[in-house]
């Protein structure tokens, strides 16, 4: 990107719940001298949100487009150095913009959790990046920033400690507490609208290595371990989605974002020449709690997420589910989300059998005021942040690592490492 640009970074998708939360952090954080505009369909909305940023925001320039106008956003990647859109769902609005970036050598950020986009977007824009040098970095909010940066702060810990590489891994949700935003239920409405009527589509959301690089190397996914069980009730155990957590004694049940995140950190290692480890395994599970209680808020999180990935893949059942999930652009109130908070847990034995664990948490809501946080200072980090030449589609750890881990820390997130034996 040596060609003058009119814009540092533009924040495409303004106007949204999640992307009126993201400008409101930009006017109040982002540095004086970094040249952001606000882009979207609706120069009246726009100008309704520059208004209320402030003075800080007063002369940023509002950027009329439509997401599926080629040649707009062909216009707006090349007068851009960054661009951060929240505009989805991505599959749906997504692909020429991601395009128009690869081609200008544009870095980009989003926030899809979308395995049918990210993966088309590997297949038909990573050349492109890289041979024009942009960054192209999906997955900067709550998907699927924390699980993607407290693994690799983990593999460094093991790695400098001499302890070989990461085995079987396992992130625990201790705490959520925060609710999941009308554009995430929209894009996974879309995808298994998609997935429904594509057997090819379906099989690639339902692949667990569908965003690696080098599919065939990929060890075993689903974090079994190569070792047969000991005996019926550890084999029940590794087959059961609710189950007993022997270590801690507390239920565990299947994390909701799980299926995606674990795609995006698998992709991490792969992209790092397996820095992981060749024998490394991972998944992701929520606490429910001890005791009967925690059994039963495990059978019931593990029953109500089947039942409202099923219920999106049929049409008469989407419409009961469309009247009572949150519609895009909705979100909670500014009392609501000054209580939301996450903390997780990332537990690894490591190829010589030593035991280390690994925490990420922040004191916000995960899906909305959180994801703003991480989807800003992303932007910010490939706009301002002395980072590893070269381009191509990355993921939060590869494109940014340390740096957006040193941001975040700036805004009271928490990462840390600990050797547990």
């Amino acid at each position: 990107m040596t060609s003058p640009r009119d814009h540092d970074l533009v924040l495409f998708g303004a106007t949204g719940f999640v992307g009126r939360l993201t400008a409101f952090h930009l006017a109040e954080h982002a540095p004086a001298d970094v040249r952001i505009a606000l882009a979207g369909r609706n120069r009246a909305k726009l100008e309704a949100v520059r208004a209320e940023l402030g003075s800080a925001a007063a002369q940023w320039p509002v950027l009329v487009l439509d997401a599926t106008d080629a040649d707009a956003v062909a216009d707006l990647a090349s007068a851009t150095r960054v661009v951060v859109t929240t505009v989805g769902p991505y599959e749906k609005y997504g692909k020429p913009l991601v395009a128009a970036c690869a081609a200008a050598g544009t870095h980009y950020c989003d926030l899809t959790g979308e395995v049918l986009f990210h993966r088309d977007t590997i297949d038909t824009q990573q050349d492109v990046a890289a041979a024009s040098g942009a960054k192209i970095v999906p997955s900067c909010g709550f998907d699927s920033v924390p699980s993607d940066l407290a693994v690799m702060v983990l593999a460094e810990a093991v790695r400098e400690a001499g302890e070989g590489e990461l085995g079987e891994t396992l992130l625990h949700v201790r705490s959520l507490r925060g609710g999941v935003s009308g554009g995430t239920i929209d894009s996974m409405r879309q995808q298994a609208i998609i997935a429904g009527s594509d057997p090819a589509k379906r099989r690639a959301v339902g692949d667990p290595h569908g965003l690696s690089p080098a599919r065939s190397e990929e060890p075993p996914s689903r974090n079994k371990p190569s070792a047969a069980p000991k005996n019926v009730l550890e084999k029940v155990a590794r087959n059961v989605p609710a189950r007993l957590d022997p270590v801690t004694g507390r239920w565990v049940a299947p994390f909701f974002m799980a299926s995606y995140n674990t795609r995006v950190v698998r992709r991490s290692n792969a992209l790092t020449n397996w820095s992981y480890g060749r024998d490394f395994r991972y998944d992701e599970v929520m606490d429910t709690g001890k005791g009967p209680r925690g059994a039963v808020m495990a059978g019931v999180t593990t029953a109500a997420l089947a039942g409202l990935f099923t219920g999106m893949s049929f049409g008469p059942t989407r419409t009961l589910l469309d009247k009572v999930l949150p519609e895009p652009g909705e979100g909670p109130s500014e009392e609501s989300m000054a209580k939301g908070r996450f903390v997780m847990e990332v537990v690894t034995t490591t190829t010589t059998g030593a035991e280390f664990r690994a925490t990420v948490s922040a004191d916000y809501d995960p899906g909305y005021s959180g994801t703003a946080v991480m989807l800003g200072q992303a932007g910010l980090s490939l706009a301002q942040d002395d980072l590893p030449a070269g381009g191509g589609v990355l993921t939060p750890s590869t494109a940014l690592g340390r740096h957006l881990v040193r941001r975040l820390e700036e805004f009271g997130f928490t990462f840390s490492t600990r050797r547990v034996s």
